[in-house]
C-alpha cells in the first residue's frame, strides 16, 4: 500500500536526523520502498502555527507491512522528528465516483 509520509523536525536536529535517514534509507528494511522524496527548507505552511525553523519533509513510501513501517519511522522518532503516515487510496481518473460509491457500499 502507498503512503504520504510527513516528517517534521527542528532545524538545529537536521545533522541527527539526516543521519538517522541515512542509516534508513541507504539499506530499507524488507517490504517498503521511497517512491518520492520532497523537502521544503522555507516556510512549508504559511499562517499555520509551526515554530521558526521547521523542516518540512513530504515522501511517497510503499509498504507491505507496519512492521516496515516502524521499522523506518522508529530511527526518525528517536532523532526528533515527528512522523505521520497517511494512506493513499489511489482512485481512477475517470470514474472516481463509481469507485467511491462501490467503497462507501
Amino acid at each position: 500500500m502507498k503512503f504520504l509520509l510527513f516528517t517534521m523536525w527542528d532545524a538545529a536536529k537536521t545533522a541527527e536526523v539526516a543521519q538517522a535517514a541515512d542509516k534508513v534509507w541507504a539499506s530499507p528494511p524488507p517490504g517498503i520502498k521511497m517512491l518520492a522524496h520532497y523537502i521544503c527548507q522555507g516556510i512549508p505552511f504559511p499562517g499555520v502555527l509551526l515554530p521558526p525553523n521547521t523542516l518540512v519533509n513530504v515522501s511517497v513510501i510503499e509498504a507491505d507491512s507496519n512492521e516496515a513501517i516502524a521499522a523506518t519511522a522508529y530511527p526518525l522518532v528517536l532523532a526528533g522528528v515527528t512522523v505521520w503516515h497517511v494512506p493513499v487510496l489511489e482512485l481512477p481518473v475517470a470514474g472516481a465516483a463509481e469507485v467511491e460509491k462501490e467503497l462507501r457500499g
